[in-house]
């Protein structure tokens, strides 16, 4: 994701990144705190709690301004308004695919929200953005990681 691409998400997802931020920032002061303590104890060079505590700060940093760049660049997504034929942020897909006749269910879902075991997606990834648009019996070829496959879109659910 570039710095200044769009992230669909609906309000559910943003409010769970908003959650996720909130946490983690509760995190930061103790953090700090076991930075400032093996500090007192000498020789930086040698510290090993110095040095854990400011890589998990470092960490935690990152994935704050992670979180960060994804609401900046958030855009609402209200599902409920969305064409009810088509695939869009928000459904489910039945889909089958045309290699081995396999049906697989996944949800459409924007950012924060993604848990590919539950088989909620994200609508970027390759999978989603290739039915996106589509309507049941539309065939699209969806360009993964383990080669290009044929799909046919056999049920869109909204629920």
């Amino acid at each position: 994701m570039s710095a200044d691409e769009a992230v669909p998400m609906t309000e559910e997802g943003m409010a769970k990144v908003k959650a996720e931020m909130s946490e983690l920032e509760k995190k930061r002061p103790a953090i700090k705190l076991a930075i400032e303590e093996a500090r007192e104890k000498g020789d930086l060079r040698e510290n090993a709690d110095y040095h854990a505590a400011r890589e998990e700060l470092a960490m935690l940093n990152a994935k704050i301004a992670q979180l960060n760049g994804l609401l900046a660049n958030a855009v609402l997504i209200d599902p409920s308004k969305a064409p009810k034929g088509k695939v869009v942020l928000g459904c489910t897909v039945t889909f089958k695919r045309k290699s081995d006749g396999k049906s697989l269910v996944r949800t459409i879902v924007g950012a924060g929200q993604a848990d590919p075991a539950a088989g909620k997606i994200l609508v970027t990834s390759p999978l989603a953005k290739s039915m996106v648009g589509h309507a049941v019996g539309d065939v699209v070829t969806a360009e993964l990681p383990g080669g290009a496959q044929e799909l046919e879109i056999e049920k869109i659910e909204f629920i």
